[in-house]
């Protein structure tokens, strides 16, 4: 039983990479269970367990003295394969968790095993289960029993059944991964990914730029004839992938950032990190893609707030401007309102305003005898209020 025992222990090490330390205390433990049910000990009574890890010989003992019972034997061997394979189901559990969760944010591969509401389950490589759930997986993607997939480990947590390793379709570092998978000069550091944006399913948009001059950063990503990045698209089953060269001038950056679409103009407002971005009236469809899914996109990748505009949209708004401009200089040319003159309360307002006058400028355009007209002003007080107006316009 001995050497049966320590085979089975070293087997288990071998196989299933459990400790062979963490085996041993799971066998005393269950020797110790045995022994208390063989010689029925009181909870105040001593026992100890010695086993040696060499030869696999165990021994007993109640307060020091070793127990010889027969049956001691025949029970304990029963009770420890029990114990035993308890033991090694929770040290399995515990491999597998540690070994997934030191591998968050890292690409796990694996098949399709089952279909759970919506949710997938993904045999990984015989080692573990991974759960895809529903809102991780990409809405353009389709899968089938026993399909090969990659997944991005976004997390791993204990459950009472075992590690729970969630798996996504949709973060935006799975393709991350898949260009450092893809492309050498990435994963080297020769090539660095600076920001990436995107809709799962539908586009991205990923920037990079090259830390040697002699590279082409988006050539490297790209690939000869665009291999390597169609390899990416493929495993994306179709998502569009727009690469971006990074540049520190942020006029350049944005331009890049909205391509395909041409961009004609830029203003930057530094302060709130807001861009209003101005393209030929037949680019604008572009500029804001299906949905706006390409100004969002951009907007997303540099950090900054968008603003999509027309050259005749942008005329029409200088146009604006220059009328609120104009009627400010026309206020600030009238000087005081009306009710602001010595002498013109709010009846007297009341009636220049029925008749049209609306400013101090109005009552000089007006003249002395068209405001003798006006309801409730006689010829002083019309003489008084021009008197009044070009003392305010002065």
């Amino acid at each position: 039983m001995s050497q049966e025992l320590l085979a089975i222990i070293e087997q288990i090490e071998r196989e299933r990479g459990i400790k062979k330390e963490i085996l041993i205390e799971a066998v005393k433990s269950a020797l110790m269970s045995a022994a208390r049910k063989v010689i029925d000990a009181k909870p105040e009574e001593e026992l100890k367990i010695e086993l040696d890890s060499n030869t696999g010989k165990f021994k007993a003992f109640k307060n020091d003295e070793e127990i010889t019972s027969v049956d001691f034997g025949r029970i304990a061997a029963s009770c420890a394969r029990q114990v035993i394979i308890q033991k090694i189901r929770e040290a399995e559990k515990d491999v597998i968790f540690h070994e997934f969760q030191g591998r968050v944010g890292e690409i796990a591969s694996g098949t399709v095993y089952r279909f759970e509401k919506g949710n997938i389950v993904i045999d990984l490589l015989g080692k573990a289960e991974g759960l895809l759930l529903k809102r991780e997986q990409s809405p353009a993607e389709e899968f089938k029993q026993g399909q090969r997939i990659r997944a991005y480990i976004a997390e791993v947590k204990k459950d009472a059944k075992g590690p729970q390793i969630i798996l996504s379709r949709t973060h935006a570092n799975l393709v991350k991964k898949l260009f450092e998978l893809e492309v050498p000069e990435i994963y080297e550091g020769i090539v660095e990914i600076k920001s990436i944006s995107r809709q799962p399913g539908e586009r991205t948009k990923i920037a990079v730029c090259s830390k040697n001059e002699k590279v082409d950063s988006v050539g490297a990503c790209v690939g000869m004839r665009g291999n390597r990045v169609r390899n990416i698209v493929n495993e994306l089953q179709g998502e569009k992938i727009d690469i971006v060269r990074y540049n520190e001038d942020i006029k350049e950056y944005i331009k890049a950032a909205l391509s395909p679409a041409k961009v004609a103009e830029i203003k930057i407002d530094k302060e709130n990190m807001k861009a209003e971005v101005i393209v030929d009236d037949d680019q604008l469809s572009l500029a804001i893609g299906r949905h706006g899914q390409n100004v969002k996109l951009a907007s997303r990748l540099i950090g900054w707030g968008l603003d999509i505009r027309t050259k005749t949209m942008a005329a029409e708004q200088a146009g604006k401007k220059a009328e609120v401009v104009e009627s400010e200089e026309v206020a600030q040319e009238a000087g005081l309102s009306l009710e602001q003159l010595p002498g013109v309360g709010e009846k007297t307002a009341d009636n220049l305003k029925k008749a049209g006058i609306k400013t101090v400028a109005d009552i000089l355009s007006t003249g002395l005898e068209a405001l003798t007209e006006i309801k409730g002003i006689g010829q002083k007080k019309a003489q008084k209020l021009i008197e009044e107006a070009k003392k305010a316009k002065s």
